[in-house]
C-alpha cells in the first residue's frame, strides 16, 4: 500500500535536477585592457599571483602589533564575521526545504460525554504517528534555486568580511603611520619653538642696546607666535590620532609602544608588476559577482512561481482507545495527501517578481561593472603615486638640504653682524617649512603604498579564485 508514495518520490528526486535559473555568463569588464602609461607611470608589466600578505609588508614591529589587536578586537570586523555566519544559517535553514521534514508525534485524548438519563462517559483514544506534512516536490527547481540564491548570498558575505578585514588592515596602519608622522611634526614644533624663543630673547637684548630696530623684534615676536600656534596644534592632532587608532585597534594602544621614525625602512616594497588575475583576488569584486549569481539564481526561483507547484503531506501511526492495544493487529491507519497549486489569476503579481528578479539582476551587473571601474582607479591612482613620490621625496630632501644650508650661513652672518635678524628670521622660517613638507612628503608617500596594497587585493596567498 506504500508503492504510490515511493513512485512519486522517486519521480520527485528524479525532476528535482530541474532548474529554471538562467545560465550565468560573467560580464565583460567596463575598464581598458591596460592600465594608463605615461610619465607619473611606472613600466608597470603582468605577474602572477604573488605571495604577498601584510605581516610581510609592514616591517615596523609596533604596526605588526596593533594589526594583530585589531583583527582581534575590532568590533566592526566582529559584526562582519557575524554577519557570515547568520547569512550561513540562512542557507542552512533554506537548504532544509530541499528535504522533508518527519515529525512523530504521540497523543492521548480523553472526553467525557454525556448520556441522556444516565452517567457520563469517559473515552479515551492513544494513537502514535510518523509523517510528513507540506513537503513541496520541487518538480521545477523552485527550492532549489532558493538554496542556491542563500548559499551565493553567504559566499557573497564572507567576501565582504574579507574585505572589511583588509581595509582594517589599511586603515589601521594609515591611522597608525599619521599618528607617528603628527607626533615628528610636534617635536620638530617643539624644536624650532626653542630656536625661535633664543631668538627673540637676543633680538630683545639687541633692540635695548641698540643695534636692532623695534621691527626685527616684532618679526622674531610673529616666529615665536606662529610656532607656539603650531605646537598646539600638533599636540591635538597627535591626541586624536591616538583615539582614532584606539578607535580602530579595539583595545587600549600601549603607552610602551617602540616608535621608529618615518624615514626608517616601514614598508617592504610591492612587487613591481601587476597581477594578471586582479578581479579574482580583490574581495570586493568577488563579493559583487556572488551578489549578481544571487541575482541570477533567484530569477529561476520566479520563473518556477508560474508552474505548478505539487506538496505531498503523508503518514502512518496506530490509534487505540487502550495504551495495551496500540500495538495490536487492526491498529494501524495511515493517510496520504498529495495536493496541487496551480496558480490561474494573480492580477499580474508572478510577472511582477519575475520582472523584479530580472531588474535586481541588472542592478547587481551595473555595481560589478562598477566594482571594476573602482579597483581600476584605485590601481591606477597607486600607480601614479608610486611614481611621482619618490620623485617628490627627493626633491623635497634637496629642499631641506638647500634651507639648513641657508639657515646656517644666515645664523653665521647674523651673529657675526654681516646681516640683520630679518634674514636669519626668514631662514628659520624656510627651514621650518621644509622640514614640515619632508615629514608629510613622507607620510603620503607610505599613506600611497597602503592603499597600493588594498587596491591590488591585499593579502592573496591564501585566496581560491571564485569558480563558474
Amino acid at each position: 500500500m506504500f508503492r504510490l508514495p515511493i513512485s512519486l518520490l522517486s519521480v520527485a528526486l528524479l525532476l528535482g535536477g530541474c532548474s529554471l535559473i538562467p545560465d550565468y555568463q560573467r560580464p565583460t569588464s567596463p575598464s581598458a585592457t591596460q592600465y594608463p602609461q605615461g610619465p607619473a607611470y611606472p613600466a608597470a608589466s603582468q605577474v602572477s599571483s604573488a605571495d604577498q600578505d601584510w605581516r610581510r609588508l609592514f616591517n615596523d614591529p609596533a604596526l605588526q602589533q596593533l594589526i594583530e589587536s585589531a583583527l582581534v578586537n575590532n568590533r566592526d570586523l566582529r559584526v562582519a564575521a557575524l554577519n557570515v555566519e547568520a547569512f550561513q544559517a540562512q542557507y542552512r535553514i533554506q537548504r532544509a526545504d530541499l528535504f522533508p521534514a518527519v515529525s512523530a508525534t504521540a497523543s492521548e485524548l480523553r472526553r467525557r460525554m454525556p448520556v441522556a438519563n444516565s452517567k457520563a462517559v469517559i473515552t479515551s483514544t492513544y494513537g502514535v504517528n510518523l509523517g510528513v506534512s507540506a513537503y513541496e516536490l520541487d518538480f521545477f527547481g523552485r527550492v532549489r534555486s532558493l538554496s542556491q540564491q542563500a548559499l551565493l548570498s553567504w559566499l557573497a558575505t564572507e567576501e565582504a568580511r574579507r574585505s572589511a578585514q583588509l581595509s582594517l588592515v589599511a586603515n589601521v596602519a594609515n591611522a597608525y603611520l599619521t599618528w607617528r608622522a603628527d607626533q615628528e611634526l610636534l617635536a620638530l614644533a617643539h624644536e624650532t619653538l626653542t630656536a625661535d624663543e633664543q631668538s627673540l630673547r637676543l633680538t630683545t637684548r639687541n633692540r635695548e642696546a641698540g643695534k636692532s630696530s623695534a621691527l626685527e623684534q616684532i618679526q622674531a615676536q610673529t616666529s615665536v607666535d606662529s610656532t607656539r600656534a603650531s605646537l598646539a596644534r600638533y599636540q591635538r592632532q597627535v591626541a586624536q590620532d591616538l583615539n582614532s587608532l584606539t578607535l580602530l585597534v579595539g583595545a587600549p594602544v600601549p603607552d610602551t609602544l617602540p616608535a621608529r621614525p618615518l624615514s626608517s625602512d616601514l614598508l617592504a616594497q610591492l612587487p613591481a608588476g601587476l597581477p594578471s588575475d586582479l578581479l579574482q583576488r580583490r574581495p570586493d569584486i568577488v563579493q559583487a559577482e556572488y551578489q549578481l549569481r544571487a541575482a541570477n539564481a533567484n530569477i529561476g526561483a520566479a520563473r518556477a512561481a508560474f508552474f505548478p507547484s505539487v506538496s505531498l503531506t503523508a503518514n502512518a501511526g496506530t490509534s487505540s482507545s487502550d495504551l495495551s492495544g496500540l500495538f495490536k493487529g487492526g491498529s494501524g491507519a495511515w493517510l496520504f495527501q498529495p495536493q496541487i497549486n496551480l496558480p490561474v489569476f494573480n492580477a499580474g503579481s508572478l510577472r511582477a517578481s519575475l520582472d523584479y528578479s530580472k531588474l535586481q539582476k541588472d542592478i547587481n551587473v551595473a555595481q560589478y561593472e562598477k566594482s571594476i571601474q573602482t579597483s581600476f582607479q584605485e590601481v591606477a591612482d597607486g600607480l601614479a603615486a608610486r611614481q611621482t613620490y619618490q620623485q617628490q621625496l627627493q626633491a623635497q630632501r634637496d629642499l631641506v638640504q638647500a634651507t639648513q644650508d641657508y639657515y646656517n650661513m644666515a645664523q653665521h652672518r647674523y651673529q657675526s653682524g654681516v646681516d640683520s635678524s630679518l634674514v636669519f628670521l626668514d631662514a628659520q622660517r624656510s627651514l621650518f617649512s621644509s622640514q614640515q613638507g619632508l615629514i608629510t612628503d613622507r607620510l603620503a608617500q607610505l599613506v600611497a603604498e597602503v592603499n597600493l596594497y588594498t587596491a591590488l587585493g591585499g593579502g592573496w596567498s591564501t585566496f581560491e579564485p571564485i569558480t563558474q
